[in-house]
C-alpha cells in the first residue's frame, strides 16, 4: 500500500528532518527548510537509462585513454581553464550570478563547436525556442548542426540524447528540470539530485560531455545540494561586476586539469570575447601621473597579469578611520596598515583609506603586499611612483619583505610590456640570471622599498 509522508529538507545542503527546523544543523544556515511529501512505495528494480550489461573490472594497463580523450572549442581561455579542452563523458558545472554571461558563453560554446562539424544539442529550460533564437541572432549565432530544444521533463531529454547522440549536451539550468518520478517540484533538492545524477550516468556511458548551468544563491554559492558540486567533474564559476566590461572564467573544481587557471573575456554587443592579453587590457586606461598608483605582476594560475593597484587616502571625519578594499581582503590591508604605521613610522590613525583594483579584478595572493604599502604611501606623501616601475613582495609583521613564487615569470611580462624598473624581495633578485630590459631592484625590508620609490 502506498504511503505518502512529509519531511523538511534544507535547501542548502540536502539535511532532512522530521520537523521545520529554524537553523539547519547541517549547514548552520537558517530559514532554509522546506516541506516535501514523499510517496513511500516499493520501487520497481530498473536501469537509470536502459542499459544492459554489467561493468567488468579491467586492469589499468590496458585501459586505452590520456590525453586524446579530449577535444578542444576553439576559445582559447575556455581550454585553458578547462585544461587543455573538453574531456569526452565529463559533466561540467557553470554557475554566476544571474546575466552575468552564462548562457552566452555557452551558446557561443555550441556554436564554435558547431562550425567543426559537431552535432551538439542545446537543451533550454528557461527560454522558449523564440527566446533562444532571438538570443542567436544577436550573437551571430547560425549552424544546421546546432539543435535546440525547450524542455524540462528528464525523462524526454534523456531520451533525445541517446536519440541523437550529440557531441557536446548543454542543460540550462539545471534547476528547471523535473523528473515525474518525483512529487517534488522543480528546483528542490530531490528534483536537483535525480536530474544530475542521471544525467551523469548518461555522460559517462555514452561518452557525452554534458554541460550543467547552476543558478546561484545570493552569497555566491551554487543553489541547490553541495552533493550536486561533489558530482561533477569540473566546477567553474564566471566573475564579474555588471559595470565592468570584463568576465573571467575561474575553475574551483577541476578532476581533469588545474583549479588555478582563469579566463578572460570581455562583453561586447557580439557577446563575450576572449581577451588574449589581460595585462594590456587592465592597464589601458591607466594614468602615470598620479600619487596612489602602482603596477604589481600577480600570478593566476600559471598566468601573469598586470594589475594596477590604487590607493586614496584622506583625513577622516568619524571617530574610527575606514579601511575599504575593493579586490582585496580588507583585513589583510588593515593589517599591512598597522605594519606601515609601526615599521614606517607614519601616522594613518586619523586618516580614511580606500583601496581598489582598476578594472574590477580581484587578488587575493600575498605577493600583492609590497603593492598595497607603495600605493598608499604613495597618496599619502602625494608623490607618484615611477610609471615604468613594477612593485611585488609579500610583507611580514616585522617589515621585511618576504619572496614570493613564479618571480621570473612576473618580470618577463613586466619586461614584454616595456617597464624598465622592478623592485622585489632580495631573495627573488638573487635567483634570477639573464633578465634583460628591466632592472632588477632587490630590496629586504619596507624602509629600503621607501627609499628607492621616492629618491
Amino acid at each position: 500500500m502506498t504511503k505518502v509522508k512529509t519531511h523538511f529538507v534544507c535547501q542548502s545542503c540536502g539535511y532532512q528532518a522530521p520537523k521545520w527546523l529554524g537553523r539547519c544543523p547541517g549547514c548552520q544556515e537558517w530559514n532554509s527548510f522546506v516541506e516535501e511529501r514523499v510517496i513511500e512505495e516499493k520501487a520497481p528494480e530498473r536501469d537509470l537509462l536502459g542499459f544492459e550489461g554489467e561493468a567488468v573490472p579491467t586492469p589499468l594497463t590496458e585501459i586505452i585513454g590520456g590525453e586524446k580523450e579530449r577535444f578542444q572549442i576553439g576559445i582559447r581561455e575556455f581550454d585553458r581553464v578547462l585544461g587543455g579542452g573538453i574531456v569526452f563523458g565529463s559533466v561540467i558545472l557553470v554557475g554566476g550570478d544571474p546575466g552575468i554571461g552564462k548562457s552566452t558563453l555557452l551558446l557561443q560554446m555550441m556554436n564554435r563547436l558547431a562550425s567543426k562539424g559537431k552535432r551538439v544539442l542545446y537543451v533550454s529550460g528557461e527560454e522558449s525556442l523564440q527566446q533562444t533564437k532571438m538570443r542567436a541572432d544577436r550573437l551571430g549565432v547560425s549552424s544546421e548542426h546546432l539543435l535546440v530544444v525547450s524542455e524540462t521533463s528528464l525523462e524526454k531529454i534523456l531520451q533525445d540524447i541517446q536519440a541523437l547522440r550529440p557531441s557536446t549536451v548543454v542543460v540550462d539550468s539545471i534547476q528547471t528540470i523535473y523528473s515525474s518520478d518525483l512529487p517534488s517540484t522543480p528546483g528542490s533538492i530531490s528534483q536537483v539530485r535525480e536530474a544530475s545524477s542521471r544525467l551523469l550516468y548518461l555522460a559517462k556511458h555514452l561518452s557525452i560531455p554534458i554541460f550543467l548551468v547552476g543558478h546561484v544563491t545570493k552569497e555566491g554559492f551554487i543553489a541547490g545540494p553541495k552533493v550536486l558540486e561533489h558530482m561533477v567533474d569540473t566546477v567553474l564559476y564566471i566573475e564579474g561586476e555588471a559595470t565592468h566590461a570584463f568576465r573571467i572564467l575561474r575553475a574551483v573544481k577541476n578532476r581533469f586539469g588545474s583549479t588555478n587557471e582563469i579566463g578572460v573575456f570581455e562583453m561586447k554587443d557580439s557577446g563575450l570575447v576572449e581577451v588574449v592579453s589581460p595585462s594590456e587590457f587592465f592597464l589601458s586606461e591607466r594614468s602615470q601621473s598620479t600619487s596612489g598608483s602602482v603596477v604589481m605582476p600577480s600570478i593566476e594560475g600559471s598566468r601573469p597579469i598586470l594589475i594596477e593597484l590604487q590607493a586614496l587616502v584622506v583625513p577622516t571625519h568619524l571617530g574610527v578611520p575606514r579601511r575599504t578594499a575593493q579586490g582585496m581582503d580588507a583585513n589583510r590591508v588593515s593589517l599591512l596598515v598597522a605594519v606601515m604605521e609601526k615599521r614606517l613610522g607614519v601616522h594613518l590613525n586619523q586618516q580614511d583609506i580606500f583601496l581598489n583594483i582598476a578594472g574590477g579584478m580581484r587578488v587575493e595572493e600575498p605577493a600583492a603586499d609590497l603593492g598595497v604599502i607603495a600605493a598608499i604611501a604613495s597618496n599619502f606623501k602625494d608623490k607618484f611612483i615611477d610609471p615604468e616601475m613594477v612593485v611585488f613582495g609579500e610583507v611580514g609583521l616585522g617589515g621585511e619583505v618576504r619572496g614570493v613564487s613564479q618571480s621570473e615569470v612576473r618580470v618577463k611580462e613586466a619586461s614584454r610590456l616595456g617597464f624598465k624598473r622592478c623592485l622585489l624581495p632580495k631573495q627573488n633578485q638573487e635567483k634570477m640570471r639573464g633578465t634583460k630590459g628591466i632592472e632588477l631592484i632587490g630590496i629586504m625590508t619596507i624602509q629600503e622599498a621607501m627609499k628607492d620609490l621616492f629618491k
